[in-house]
């Protein structure tokens, strides 16, 4: 639902009634992730996609039903061998889809509305609602804040609100969307209650240290991935916008002071380009004590033997090197600045995936995966 949260939040300011489809848990090689939703108002507007087009027309009959009967509802669709013609996913995933209306007489809509301005906002927010369970907590929601308070309650036990919200803090603080299983009292006790918990937070930075020419092709690879793009340089006359008209922000300043004063996250990734010494030292330094996503520096490799020996001497340990990406990038054989972006982008989407970087022709390994649930889970679907 959040995904959607621009169009939503419109609808609700102007009254209209709509049913939400959103993908609950994926199985297999499934197009669209859990949160990947799609709405249908009354009029029969639709927006957005749970399938990329395979049920997308079923998922849409299910709305009509939701929003004339005012019932949540979740329904499976897999692929089927014996029935070509059987409403499925041709990829042979299976994805599981919770229905749910939102009508003028529901009173979640002021609690729906609170998650998806924060949303729209491009604030962090998480929604937690209900998929199985008892049914009169079936479709109920609960958005937490990142600071762990949340509004409204699923109308049952406290205790059912105070632990859905700290396990949907877990998945917020891992930018996430899964489902976790709870008992209907709170931790494991009671019924059990399945619950999906939407994440929705800004964008990841990527702070590009160094403006040569192979940054500005990042800097488009960046953006085009969704990423917050910063560059920063210390020479005015590189750090202009003229030469970097897709980054978010330019800072000119020395890069370790730039990155000793910035926010950075467990999203974060810091691809430094200068190589040079008395750039890349200092800045390496810091960079391999912060709690980010990646650290890659650029240079052949005579200069990350020389580099890593210059770090060595700065008191850099080798388990903090151990993280460190260099020569940056992944081996495509590439030449121009923007292969090279390429490489580094494949190699950034490998590390956040779990993926290998080898061809996909002929291994046995999952294509779609996610190693790194949030640490508070109890079972997580993605």
């Amino acid at each position: 639902m959040l995904d959607l949260a621009d169009d939503l939040r419109r609808w609700l300011e102007e009254g209209r009634d709509f049913a939400v489809a959103t993908v609950v848990s994926v199985g297999g090689s499934a197009p669209r992730g859990p949160g990947a939703a799609l709405a249908v108002d009354r009029a029969g507007t639709v927006i957005g996609s749970v399938s990329g087009g395979c049920v997308e027309g079923a998922v849409y009959d299910l709305c009509q039903e939701a929003l004339a009967d005012g019932r949540a509802r979740t329904e499976r669709f897999g692929y089927s061998d014996e029935d070509a013609f059987a409403v499925g996913l041709t990829c042979g995933g299976i994805i599981d889809v919770m229905v749910t209306p939102v009508r003028a007489s529901d009173p979640a809509r002021p609690v729906l509305a609170s998650a998806l301005a924060a949303a729209a906002g491009g604030r962090a927010a998480a929604l937690a609602r209900v998929v199985e369970g008892p049914g009169h907590l079936r479709g109920r929601a609960l958005p937490v804040r990142p600071d762990g308070s949340y509004e409204g309650g699923f109308g049952a036990r406290p205790e059912l609100d105070r632990t859905v919200a700290a396990e949907a803090g877990a998945f917020l603080d891992a930018g996430r969307t899964g489902t976790v299983e709870i008992g209907e009292e709170g931790s494991r006790c009671g019924a059990p209650v399945t619950v999906l918990v939407e994440s929705s937070v800004p964008p990841p930075r990527m702070i590009v240290f160094g403006a040569i020419d192979f940054a500005a092709a990042l800097v488009r690879v960046g953006s085009f991935l969704g990423h917050h793009v910063t560059v920063c340089d210390a020479r005015p006359v590189f750090a202009t916008r003229a030469r970097f008209p897709e980054a978010d922000e330019i800072v000119v300043e020395w890069p370790h002071e730039y990155l000793a004063r910035t926010e950075v996250d467990a999203r974060t990734v810091l691809c430094v380009l200068t190589h040079d010494a008395k750039f890349d030292v200092p800045l390496l330094k810091l960079a391999l004590r912060l709690p980010v996503a990646y650290v890659g520096a650029m240079g052949s490799r005579r200069t990350h033997l020389d580099r890593n020996a210059r770090l060595r001497e700065a008191g850099v340990t080798e388990l903090e090197l151990a993280r460190l990406r260099s020569p940056i990038g992944l081996d495509l054989g590439a030449r121009t600045p923007e292969e090279t972006a390429l490489s580094i982008a494949a190699e950034i989407v490998a590390d956040r995936r779990g993926g290998t970087g080898a061809a996909l022709t002929g291994a046995h390994t999952p294509i779609h995966r996610d190693p790194r649930p949030p640490a508070r889970t109890m079972g997580p679907v993605a």
